[in-house]
């Protein structure tokens, strides 16, 4: 549509407001109006360009994927057994753990839905989910320090539980993780679904039963390990794109935008208190306009923002469930080196971070700036960032922003889809049917388990599809389903005086009592004593989520600790070990150092005082130096940033981003270079001359009529390879 309706005297938009001629046109009446809608129904992109990236990349990284996993078995020796699979051999470091935490986090809600928030209330948005959902990670780091003190042998969460708890508690739990792994994957599925559609046409229920097949194949073939590799590759990517799209936002110089500047004057514009805001020309129905709402001189510069703290309490008890409660954590904790596991989760937080703030603050914010024709429909199914990349790069920004999407949604669904067969093959399949299974039996079970839930998981798509539900929908209320398992999970490793009853009646009782407050609150949100039919739309207010997921975390955590102090337990630690076996492998042997108690101690007293640490700076003291910005600058109310506020606020943004980027790309390729090196000896030389001699050898023996030799060969080896080139030449 053409800005040539500004040209004339027809009425509309005068020039210098705020908004871009592009998105407006001359209507029947002659009069220039805005575009109803971004997308409008019409994708920038062809359909096969949807299915070239749900297919294509999903061949070529199973593809990829399982030629790593072919080269370590055969250059470095790595045996793919049952707990191999399930383990990644319990030696990953740090920068790998820091990767895999990053892939594993990132969501295609942590995509989308950040831009949604900062779209919605501004600079308050990006930094609340950002905060709001680091935290977690920061003191999960707590709980994988103690399962290296106290359960190394552990395969899952659950497992712990049975081992401390027992069997009713192990089976309570086993439902929480599940659903935990349904709630997940339906975001991924929901956003990742949402935006294939709107950028390439494809089908919307098609896009979202293929996405999670294209991983099942390198899942099967190589397990952990293969997942940890995918997950490196996807968020290096990541980081690539959302670099590019930081610097085109703030750095590029190029007008309206391309400086902190302006996109700081254009945020002013376009919230000004005097803006017209005619409904049907200058906005249309569902697009925000004007002042922001119980925002501090309604302005998006500001953290004093009602609906921005409400989201940060929903974010961050949401999150803690999706954490706490979700295997795959777990198993990344489980996989890493004791050394590692503590700095792994550390590193990977703060890494994270700079993911939901840094591409908010330049894809959600520019968004508003350039007053994009965005819907609030068409906000909460995520298509902030997707709007803001096309209209900076055209088809190129809707390819990048779709390929992120797609790096996040695998590297996040491979991570749960072995995190469920880890749980169907251990606490199922080992526990109630098959006791005396093998190693080849679980290591069977654990790849029929992937490719099922994979399958299951495209059908889960089309049943999402069918209710109607948003990605921010399920975003806001996981924490009112999963929620209530958090506290009983936080005592499982760190308090001996929790019992079982107090766990499970923690558990079960706080979700009852959340799902039943948030349906309460729906009908009356505002308590004036109305009493509102309970729909989708209601229950997707801001009080309704908010107390429910207040109410499952707090009243799950007081009689989980009230039936505990009533009863203690006062379970003995170091006793969990002793009830955990492994099954066809055993433990790494690693520098007696990683398993020396009094390191395992030190690593506990450093996590808990960093992990702590950054948590009080990140939702307390940040927030609270942040708020008397502006007081004193002339222009602005005090508590809404400043110019020169907000240039220090993005160059945090770019410099934190910048950083990150090196660092989670670079990092796991030097920790790596043994392992790499020796793979590019092994594909640059040859063995066949080994292969040969054993077969001279046998036709020696058979020339002059002696007995064929026993062996074993060398050469019958699996590993011989990777020993050879291991082998360090004599002095």
């Amino acid at each position: 549509m053409s800005g040539a309706c500004y040209a004339g005297d027809l009425l509309g938009k005068p020039a210098g407001a705020p908004g871009l001629a592009e998105y407006f046109y001359e209507n029947e009446d002659g009069v220039c109006v805005k575009q109803a809608s971004f997308f409008g129904g019409v994708p920038i992109l062809p359909e096969s360009a949807g299915y070239g990236i749900v297919l294509g990349f999903g061949i070529f990284f199973s593809i990829f994927t399982t030629t790593l996993v072919y080269m370590d078995q055969r250059y470095v020796g790595t045996n793919i057994s049952s707990e191999f699979f399930n383990t990644a051999g319990r030696t990953v470091k740090t920068g790998l753990t820091a990767a895999v935490i990053v892939s594993q986090w990132t969501w295609a809600a942590t995509l989308l839905q950040s831009s949604n928030v900062a779209f919605q209330y501004g600079v308050s948005g990006p930094f609340w989910y950002a905060s709001g959902a680091t935290i977690q990670v920061l003191l999960f780091g707590i709980l994988a320090i103690q399962v290296k003190r106290f359960a190394p042998t552990a395969h899952t969460v659950c497992e712990i539980i049975d081992a401390r708890w027992g069997t009713t508690a192990h089976k309570v739990f086993i439902y929480f993780c599940f659903l935990t792994n349904i709630i997940v994957t339906s975001m991924l599925i929901l956003g990742g679904a949402a935006t294939v559609n709107a950028l390439t046409g494809m089908d919307q229920a098609t896009a979202g039963f293929l996405i999670p097949i294209g991983v099942i194949a390198y899942t099967m073939a190589g397990g952990l390990k293969a997942t940890f590799m995918a997950s490196y590759i996807h968020t290096a990517i990541i980081f690539v794109i959302l670099l590019t799209f930081i610097l085109l936002v703030y750095a590029s110089g190029e007008e309206p935008l391309g400086s902190p500047g302006n996109v700081y004057d254009q945020l002013q514009a376009v919230a000004a208190k005097d803006r017209d805001c005619t409904l049907g020309v200058q906005t249309q129905v569902g697009q925000s306009c004007g002042p922001v709402p119980d925002n501090r001189g309604g302005s998006y510069l500001t953290m004093i923002s009602k609906g921005g703290i409400i989201f940060g309490i929903i974010n961050i008890v949401g999150n803690f469930g999706t954490v706490f409660v979700d295997q795959s954590y777990w198993q990344s904790a489980i996989a890493a080196k004791p050394s590692s596991s503590t700095k792994g989760y550390l590193l990977g937080g703060l890494v994270w971070f700079t993911i939901p703030f840094s591409l908010a603050t330049a894809m959600g914010l520019s968004s508003v700036a350039l007053d994009l024709p965005v819907t609030g429909d068409e906000a909460g199914s995520g298509l902030v960032p997707p709007a803001a990349a096309v209209h900076f790069m055209g088809k190129g920004g809707a390819a990048a922003i779709t390929i992120m999407l797609f790096m996040a949604i695998t590297s996040t669904g491979s991570a749960e889809q072995i995190a469920v067969s880890s749980i169907v093959s251990y606490d199922i399949y080992r526990k109630y049917i098959n006791p005396k299974a093998t190693g080849e039996d679980i290591l069977r079970v654990s790849r029929y388990v992937i490719f099922g839930f994979g399958i299951f998981s495209g059908v889960l798509s089309i049943i999402l599809n069918e209710i109607g539900l948003s990605l921010g929908f399920v975003y806001l209320m996981m924490g009112i389903f999963v929620g209530s398992a958090v506290m009983p999970i936080a005592f499982l490793l760190t308090w001996d005086k929790a019992t079982a009853n107090g766990a499970i009646a923690g558990a079960f009782g706080g979700q009852i009592l959340a799902v039943i407050t948030w349906i309460a609150v729906s009908t009356d949100p505002e308590a004036t004593g109305a009493s509102l039919e309970v729909s989708i739309d209601t229950l997707g207010g801001n009080y309704p989520m908010l107390a429910g997921n207040v109410v499952a975390i707090l009243s799950s955590g007081v009689i989980c600790a009230a039936m505990s102090m009533a009863n203690p337990q006062n379970f003995d630690f170091t006793t969990l070990a002793e009830k955990i076996s492994l099954i066809d492998d055993k433990m790494p042997e690693l520098d007696p150092v990683e398993n020396d108690p009094e390191m395992l101690k030190d690593a506990l007293g450093f996590v808990s005082k960093w992990g702590i640490g950054f948590c009080v700076v990140m939702v307390i003291i940040w927030p609270l130096l942040s708020l008397p910005a502006g007081c004193g600058a002339s222009g602005v109310e005090c508590g809404v940033f400043s110019k020169d506020y907000f240039y220090l606020w993005v160059s945090v943004a770019l410099a934190w981003g910048i950083v990150a980027t090196i660092v989670i790309i670079v990092m796991p390729i030097w920790e790596s270079m043994d392992g790499i090196m020796l793979v590019a000896k092994g594909a640059l030389t040859n063995d066949d001359v080994h292969m040969r001699l054993d077969g001279i050898e046998l036709m020696l023996e058979k020339a002059i009529g002696g007995a064929k030799p026993e062996g074993p060969y060398a050469s019958d080896d699996p590993c011989f390879r990777a020993k050879l080139l291991a082998r360090k030449p004599k002095a």
